[in-house]
């Protein structure tokens, strides 16, 4: 089944602004939050649906890429491109602000958000970019690149947490391990209850005693680590795809961030993209295009034999089905245009010239366009139709 649009998930246009989207997931999401809808599977489906979406549109870049190419400029042969991954807590976790906790105290008694999500634990890593250049072979197929990438990983001492030991991680004293403040306040109404992120521990709800020594309590390191990528086919120039959780690594087991690969095109040496087809300039020389003759020509995935019929003239396009770059993630395929140029000799010998003087005077010489034949702009606009 076909993923909704994520503007119409949210109920937004496409010209809304940063504030409306993240005013429209909270609408959704408090419509479908599985504490008002307990048991209801759909529910929450569509909780997570539109988690999905605002983890996109809320995104400049994957909201840039998805405003360009939809669903399948985010996706990527099953690896997880996009939205489409996020568990309940990581909803909560990355996106829990957005609801508004003193909601929660009001419309939930205060009481614990579901298990524990209401703790932010640790600090989300920033993303990451790299540049990926790709060949038109590689781009017409689809490819797996492994590529080193110089981040924040999470520090294998520690296992992230960012404390020297077991026993040097201790409930928070401030907000008995919840992770929130509430407070009580008399107004004309009655008493209101307001729940805010708790200043010691920043939401974690635990505190470090003692610091882990080879990450100094951050829970991470700096290193080199080797991704590996599965590129989709036909992916093109400036097109971005973003790795879900590939990017920095939080501090003290936050999530991690996202790694955005923005694709570049290795040009070749003699082919010439445009869009889904391919454009090649094939030069013959006179006899050839008066006899006809057989070429062989460069295309994406090899070479290819071509026939020019005898009489073949300058400017001449011929097409060759299927042999362009396929559409991201569609059945759909580009095609490759050859376009004749017949070759004019720039230095003739004496001998050619008197060959060419005593054949000038014949009639067969002499310009006769075909009137069917199509102009130059005519081919132009079939050419990139």
């Amino acid at each position: 089944m076909s993923k909704r649009d994520y503007y119409e998930t949210l109920g937004v246009s496409k010209s809304a602004s940063a504030e409306e989207i993240k005013k429209a997931y909270r609408k959704v999401a408090m419509q479908y939050h599985p504490d008002r809808n307990p048991g209801d599977k759909a529910a929450e489906e569509k909780f997570k649906e539109a988690a999905e979406a605002y983890e996109v549109l809320s995104d400049a870049d994957k909201k840039a890429q998805y405003d360009r190419y939809g669903h399948a400029g985010l996706s990527g042969n099953g690896r997880g491109f996009g939205g489409g991954n996020m568990n309940m807590d990581d909803i909560f976790s990355q996106f829990g602000d957005i609801f508004g906790e003193d909601i929660f105290g009001s419309f939930f008694g205060g009481g614990q958000r579901r298990g524990g999500a209401q703790r932010t634990r640790g600090v989300r890593g920033s993303n990451l970019r790299v540049k990926l250049k790709l060949t038109y072979e590689e781009i017409a197929k689809g490819t797996t690149k492994n590529i080193k990438v110089k981040k924040y990983v999470t520090c294998n001492v520690c296992q992230g947490s960012g404390a020297k030991d077991k026993g040097s991680v201790q409930t928070c004293h401030t907000c008995g391990g919840s992770g929130q403040v509430r407070r009580v306040q008399n107004t004309f109404l009655g008493q209101m209850q307001t729940v805010s992120t708790c200043p010691t521990c920043n939401g974690e709800g635990s505190t470090i005693t003692a610091k882990c020594g080879n990450c100094k309590g951050e829970g991470r390191v700096f290193a080199e680590e080797t991704v590996s990528i599965d590129i989709p086919a036909g992916v093109q120039e400036g097109m971005q795809l973003s790795i879900n959780g590939k990017g920095n690594a939080g501090e003290r087991g936050g999530m991690n961030g996202d790694l955005i690969i923005l694709i570049e095109e290795e040009q070749h040496k003699e082919l010439q993209r445009d869009g889904l087809n391919v454009a090649y300039d094939l030069h013959i020389s006179f006899p050839d295009a008066a006899f006809g003759t057989q070429v062989e020509v460069p295309t994406i995935d090899g070479r290819a034999k071509i026939k020019i019929p005898a009489g073949t003239q300058s400017g001449k396009i011929f097409r060759l089905k299927g042999k362009g770059f396929p559409a991201v993630n569609s059945y759909e395929k580009g095609d490759q245009l050859i376009h004749v140029n017949v070759w004019t000799p720039q230095h003739l010998t004496s001998e050619e010239k008197a060959a060419l003087e005593k054949l000038s005077g014949s009639d067969n010489f002499k310009p006769q366009p075909d009137k069917n034949e199509k102009g130059f702009f005519d081919k132009v606009r079939e050419m990139f139709s």
